[in-house]
């Protein structure tokens, strides 16, 4: 007999996933497809942030800025391998925002989101505290540190689609939707795989949450069906060697009124973004400019006392966020706010459009999706996300290192930073990997930076891992670590073991 899900989701971005677990932990039959692999368009071009966007306060985003807040300590109760409270210094540039504003703008940003586990806002001197050290002599005396989380964007995605698989939903990466067909029976929905190799699937209602490509479904799978439209605006960013000792983080302001970031990033770099500007073109192909770079350079190069060169760059990447067309008249006052397109001109057929969001608001967008889809889907529980960890997170928020000195105990033939990077990635299921070894051989060759052939194979059994660059680019960051021999060994060991 045919299965008829219940939701059929388009997109294994955050937003995707998300919805797929929470309609699959509401006991819903859910469908995900997604055309490459998770989070391999905007969900793993992030800044790394799980924020509430202290900048959209400018942009009277109160709603948004309120949810993000709230949502930073929930989302870092879920995942706490993932996730990490930052402190962030905001140097005062005079000339641009005066020192009270900005002021006012973090005791609304304290406030405004019921803050519970991070710690508040002080005032700095930076002609004394060591996170003046790094900048320029002499030109920044004052600033603020306020608090923010960073985060492992593109593994946030591949843990919430392994929550949606393990608790009933059908996730299919390298499937691309090419037809969907409504009708008082519901949608026919027609899927081709990476070999050309084309079947249909049926679901009572569909989710469009293709991110950048979200208008090209409505046009080309499910013509006819749309009336909101998409901004594509491009963010890039660049890193570089570590830039400063201290583990903080910067937010500095320039003068066209766009702020960029310094963020401590893979123990041994530095994260330096973003830009924001209109994108037009095939979003798979966006890659960050030489213009784009040379202006991340030249603003931190305003505030760090050692110049930053285009030579000092180790890898750059991009991503196009896929914003609900507001009208704005610049890209960087495009809302970061969340918009429900819902279609049911063919009764039977729902289709829900999602036009942008952010990852910090993820969970409240696949809420408020399935509120969307409520009379269509009588049979969803209620709401559950708020208080269940994601796979590997089921542990205190401030027991990641005893977490990594444990498993490092267990497994004495592992080094530190291997073993924290491990409950980074898989919190209390790095064991899933390590099981009974006893000794660095079992795990299989080792692909360099502490890669085993384990792990390698875990990714490809539970966590959709296809290829070389979903490995080291999205379940981990390794690739800034391997050489290109490496990464060609890896390569070659991944396509021998699909076959």
């Amino acid at each position: 007999m045919e299965t008829i899900y219940d939701l059929a989701v388009i997109g294994g971005g955050i937003n995707g996933c998300g919805i797929a677990r929470d309609a699959a932990g509401r006991g819903l039959s859910v469908h995900l497809c997604e055309m490459n692999d998770l989070a391999s368009g905007t969900s793993s071009w992030s800044t790394k942030l799980v924020h509430g966007g202290l900048r959209y306060l400018e942009y009277y985003e109160f709603r948004l800025v309120h949810e993000a807040l709230v949502e930073r300590e929930v989302l870092w109760r879920a995942a706490p391998h993932l996730i990490e409270p930052l402190r962030f210094v905001l140097p005062h540039h005079a000339g641009l925002r005066p020192a009270w504003f900005l002021r006012l703008g973090l005791f609304v940003y304290d406030h405004l989101g019921g803050r519970k586990l991070l710690p508040g806002t002080r005032t700095l001197d930076l002609t004394r505290d060591p996170a003046g050290a790094p900048l320029k002599p002499g030109l920044f005396r004052r600033g603020f540190e306020y608090s923010d989380c960073r985060v492992d964007d593109a593994r946030l995605v591949v843990l919430t689609a392994l929550d949606a698989a393990e608790r009933g939903a059908v996730i299919e990466t390298r499937t691309r939707a090419v037809a969907a067909t409504g009708s008082a029976e519901g949608w026919t929905v027609t899927l081709e795989d990476r070999d050309g190799a084309r079947r249909t699937i049926r679901a009572r209602a569909l989710v469009n949450a293709a991110g950048p490509w979200v208008e090209r479904i409505l046009t080309e799978v499910v013509p006819g069906r749309s009336r909101a439209r998409v901004r594509l605006v491009q963010g890039s960013h660049v890193v570089v060697r570590r830039l400063y000792d201290h583990d903080r983080c910067y937010l500095f302001q320039n003068g066209d009124g766009r702020i960029v970031f310094a963020i401590p990033y893979e123990r041994d770099f530095t994260l330096i973004g973003t830009t924001d500007q209109d994108f037009h073109g095939d979003p798979g192909e966006v890659r960050a400019s030489e213009a784009e770079i040379d202006y991340l350079c030249r603003a931190a190069s305003d505030y760090f006392a050692r110049p930053i060169g285009r030579d000092d760059v180790v890898w750059s990447f991009s991503g196009v966020r896929p914003l609900y067309d507001d009208g704005a008249s610049e890209a960087k006052a495009a809302s970061r706010d969340y918009v429900f397109e819902l279609d049911e001109s063919v009764a039977g057929a729902p289709l829900l459009s999602i036009f942008g969001g952010k990852i910090t608001t993820y969970r409240r967008l696949a809420e408020a999706a399935l509120r969307k889809l409520a009379t269509h889907l009588p049979a969803a529980g209620p709401a559950w996300t708020a208080t269940a960890p994601l796979p590997g997170g089921d542990f205190p928020v401030d027991g990641r290192e005893r977490l990594a000195a444990d498993l490092l105990a267990r497994h004495p033939f592992l080094d530190a930073e291997t073993a924290a990077r491990l409950v980074r990635a898989y919190g209390t299921r790095a064991e899933a990997i390590l099981g009974s070894v006893t000794h660095r051989e079992d795990l299989g060759r080792d692909f360099g930076a502490g890669l085993s052939e384990a792990e390698v194979r875990h990714m490809m059994s539970r966590e959709w891992a296809v290829e070389a660059d979903d490995v080291l680019w999205r379940r981990s960051k390794l690739g800034l670590r391997l050489s290109p021999d490496r990464v060609a060994e890896l390569a070659a060991f991944m396509a021998a073991a699909r076959r």
